[in-house]
């Protein structure tokens, strides 16, 4: 099973790329997890928010594999634990779903993107900068993974 962090943005700073490879090299099961970045739209005068949102949106479609479940990340989105995070892995996993977890740009994502997404996620009602995000959930990933290999890196 793969999960695909699709992120808008690139050069992303060394911290955050060490922070999510150190993370990504540590799952080996029941899931691989991968980074696809999605170039951002260039903001110009005659380019409004929803416009460029709109076209980020067309980007992430156009990067997204076939078939895979997609959950956008979005601060109005549903909240819940790492515990129940790895509920989902492990289903996943039973399925051999395909997940793409979707990571908006500097202005968040397309509001009709995220109403076609498959599910909509918040990590949390703080407002997070979207690169920082990467980092966060690779490491949730991983624990939720440790979590069901009954590692010891998931203390409570």
């Amino acid at each position: 099973m793969q999960i695909s962090l699709v992120a808008v943005g690139r050069k992303a700073p060394a911290w955050i790329n060490e922070g999510f490879e150190s993370y990504r090299k540590r799952i080996t099961t029941p899931c691989r997890l991968r980074l696809i970045e999605v170039e951002a739209v260039r903001r110009t005068p005659a380019l409004n928010t929803p416009k460029l949102l709109a076209l980020e949106a067309d980007r992430i479609r156009a990067a997204l594999p076939k078939d895979i479940h997609v959950i956008a990340l979005d601060e109005r989105g549903r909240e819940f634990g790492t515990r129940d995070l790895a509920g989902r892995i492990a289903e996943w996993a039973r399925l051999g779903q395909d997940v793409a977890c979707v990571i908006g740009g500097a202005d968040g994502l397309d509001r009709e993107f995220i109403k076609a997404a498959d599910e909509t996620w918040s990590l949390s009602c703080l407002t997070l900068p979207h690169a920082l995000v990467r980092v966060l959930l690779a490491e949730q990933i991983y624990r939720a993974c440790a979590i069901l290999q009954n590692h010891p890196y998931h203390r409570e």
